[in-house]
């Protein structure tokens, strides 16, 4: 296929203009990123959005893997002298990899058959007699391929051999395997019954020990949970649709007349369907199914890991972080303004030393020291009872503010390579306090050096593929840095690598260079940078920021490919550059149509006018304190009935996980969500939303909680400075209705 039809054929998928896919496809293959080219390309695509860039993107990988493949059929086929017209045809037309494949297969290099066999034994002519079913003497004519050379004893040897090859033509046949495949999509049930003498074993997929349903209807968190106790040698798991069905759409479609030839047909469309066909099928339905079950948990990651990276920063404060613990104390880090670290010390107010007093001194003394101005809080283990003690000390200042912050993946990142080169003197607990600190003021910048599986946002992340798995959060960590923006002369280099075009090698340039000869004092210096070429410069350029630089169009997200027009725009009003960041009234005399030119177009400029208005602006929400209900910290402090704040920290395709203050995360199910139907959780929460919940049910053995969003108000305005903390009073009686003792149960697959 060309390029000019592949383009055609992308528009028509996605509904947009040829030319916006022509030019994107010249872009990408030219080396441009995706975030470069919606921020900065926005005349050549017409607008198109990363979302979009990508659908082109991967279309077009898709469409180019296609081609290649047909081009190694048709090698395939010509070598073996058979390639018609009509099949070259119809390999070129096929639109996808199913068709392709189901025409190569009566030409595929194949292990030795039944069926070769019997065209070994000379039955083929046979074969071609019966599959004619004309009116034949069926005994007669059979008794003349008995040999015994040939290895061919009896007339029912020679029809059981004419039927193998007439079974194999079958299930070659492209058309017969369409309807076979549409007749999965549309009755294929699956169904899972445990391995027999490992009900124990198998405890945590009891859901699944007699479980059918329609194959299409299996959302795929259920299907990912089934394919992994099939993996773990737990479960069988069959998917057919009803075999007659099958015998009866094939035999509509071969056994022509009613004749003795016909039953030998009947037969062999048996044969073909219950020895072949159907497992064949099945394989591509598994392959498939799995496939989008995949898509949609890896999408549901990529969508939750976006929430959290693009959670809202407290901004840079000097700030007093501790990682929690009852017998190995509380590890105190205090960081600057920028992230640095100023002292580390330990206090042990928590049983059994219960030093409170000094842990107290301790505190303050670094909060006065310092001018500490919030307080980070892990929610780990003693992290409830850690945050009641800070929050009552007396002395404590009382503009500080204090938060708790998900420490999900800070271990990980206290033991990895980054922070070791970070904090090559300090130990993992010094690392980790320094990453709960971190996160509160930055989130983004600081999980950007934790591998986003590590984060606990997914669902069944070890089974689905690791490298699309991969791929697709590296995109949307790419997404996020790009879209907020990055301080080239604080950034660390795990951070800069997700810049647009840098990655890990230049990434530590930067970093080297800046060591090496102090801050950049404007974006042209990078090209100063070992390695940093034009390209790379103009990919990367827009996405860096640098405060206070030579050039005040530094801090902003205008590119140094556009500072001409803004320097043309100051010149017309007789005023400096800095001059139209700082005056509002002179922004209002530009007249973006004046400025229009064949690079510039009104895109741009408007994207250039929001610019100078809020330069370098977070696009992030701004920050909400907020807490946990007062006097509940452990699962032992619930009662059905409880209205609680919380925190969503993960969405599934099942509900949502949200954090209460207890050390053991509740499940709202996805039936619980809203008073209204919900076909997608992620229609209804997002990870790190502040909601309102009900404990409906508790089990403390199981450490199961489940929770409900009906009827209750939703966290926002009331979150800000009071932090939204609901008193645990009971309101309503429990619910404890089958779903959500269903929902307890798949929460242990989260």
């Amino acid at each position: 296929m060309s390029e000019a039809k592949y383009a055609k054929r992308i528009a028509l998928q996605l509904g947009i203009a040829e030319r916006q896919v022509d030019a994107t496809r010249s872009l990408l293959d030219e080396g441009a990123t995706i975030p470069f080219i919606s921020r900065y390309r926005k005349e050549m695509t017409g607008s198109l959005d990363e979302v979009q860039i990508a659908a082109i993107r991967d279309e077009l990988d898709r469409l180019r893997s296609l081609d290649s493949r047909k081009e190694a059929i048709l090698k395939s086929i010509r070598t073996q002298e058979k390639l018609t017209p009509e099949l070259e045809a119809a390999i070129l037309a096929a639109d996808n990899l199913s068709k392709l494949e189901d025409l190569y297969l009566p030409y595929k290099p194949k292990r030795r058959t039944r069926a070769t066999i019997a065209r070994e034994k000379g039955l083929e002519p046979l074969a071609q007699l019966i599959f004619a079913q004309t009116k034949i003497n069926l005994q007669e004519e059979a008794s003349k391929y008995i040999s015994a050379e040939k290895e061919v004893a009896t007339n029912d040897e020679a029809l059981e051999g004419a039927r193998d090859i007439i079974a194999e033509w079958i299930n070659e046949k492209p058309e017969a395997r369409d309807k076979i495949r549409l007749l999965f999509k549309e009755k294929a049930i699956i169904k899972s019954r445990v391995v027999t003498g490992k009900e124990e074993e198998a405890a945590k997929f009891e859901d699944y020990f007699e479980w059918q349903e329609p194959l299409m209807n299996c959302p795929s968190h259920r299907l990912l949970a089934m394919r992994r106790g099939e993996k773990e040698d737990f479960l069988h798991i069959d998917i057919s649709p009803p075999e007659q069905d099958a015998f009866d759409i094939l035999k509509k479609m071969y056994v022509t007349g009613t004749g003795d030839a016909s039953e030998q047909v009947k037969l062999a469309v048996e044969d073909c369907y219950s020895r072949m066909m159907e497992i064949s099928i099945e394989t591509e339905m598994r392959l498939l199914t799995k496939q989008t079950a995949e898509e949609k948990a890896i999408q549901v990651f990529a969508d939750n890991l976006r929430e959290l990276l693009l959670a809202p920063a407290l901004g840079q404060r000097t700030t007093l972080a501790l990682d929690p613990g009852f017998r190995s104390g509380c590890k105190l880090v205090v960081l600057d303004k920028q992230g640095k670290l100023l002292e580390h010390t330990v206090v042990y107010p928590h049983e059994p030393q219960r030093q409170t007093r000094e842990a107290e001194q301790v505190v303050v003394s670094l909060c006065i020291k310092y001018k500490v101005e919030a307080i980070s809080i892990g929610n780990g283990t003693a992290g409830r009872e850690t945050e009641s003690f800070v929050r009552g000390i007396r002395n404590l200042p009382k503009d500080i503010v204090v938060i708790m912050v998900n420490e999900s993946g800070a271990s990980v990142y206290s033991a990895s390579e980054a922070a070791r080169d970070e904090f090559p003197d300090e130990d993992v607990t010094v690392r980790g306090a320094v990453s709960i600190g971190r996160r509160l003021c930055d989130p983004l910048a600081e999980l950007v050096k934790i591998d986003p599986k590590a984060i606990g946002v997914g669902q069944y992340q070890h089974d689905v593929d690791q490298n699309h798995l991969k791929k697709k959060l590296d995109e949307v960590v790419e997404s996020c840095v790009n879209g907020v923006g990055v301080e080239i002369n604080t950034a660390s280099k795990q951070l800069l690598t997700y810049v647009s075009g840098l990655g890990p090698v230049l990434a530590q340039h930067i970093v080297d260079y800046r060591n090496e000869n102090g801050p950049f004092k404007s974006r042209k210096e990078l090209l100063k940078v070992p390695r940093m070429g034009e390209k790379i410069f103009e990919q990367s350029a827009g996405f860096l920021r640098i405060r206070d630089g030579e050039n005040p169009l530094d801090q902003s997200s205008v590119h140094p490919e556009s500072y001409k027009v803004v320097e043309h725009m100051a010149s017309d009003l007789k005023c400096k550059v800095q001059d139209l960041l700082a005056d509002k009234a002179l922004r209002k005399q530009i007249v973006l149509q004046k400025y229009v030119n064949e690079k510039t177009g009104l895109p741009t400029l408007n994207d250039i006018l929001k610019e100078l208005d809020k330069p370098g602006r977070d696009p992030r929400k701004d920050f909400e304190i907020f807490s946990f209900g007062e006097g509940v910290n452990s699962m032992e402090d619930l009662k059905p009935g409880m209205l609680l704040p919380g925190i969503v920290t993960n969405v599934t395709n099942f509900g949502a996980f949200v954090d209460i203050g207890v050390h053991q995360d509740g499940l709202v199910h996805i039936s619980q969500l809203s008073n209204t139907f919900v076909d997608d959780p992620n229609k209804v929460v997002k990870v790190a939303q502040k909601v309102s919940v009900t404990v409906t049910e508790v089990d403390i053995k199981r450490k199961r909680i489940a929770l409900s969003m009906k009827d209750n108000p939703v966290l926002g305005a009331s979150a800000k400075g009071g932090g939204g903390n609901f008193q645990s009073t009971p309101s309503k009686p429990a619910e404890s209705d089958l779903a959500l003792k269903l929902a307890a149960l798949k929460g242990k697959f989260k």
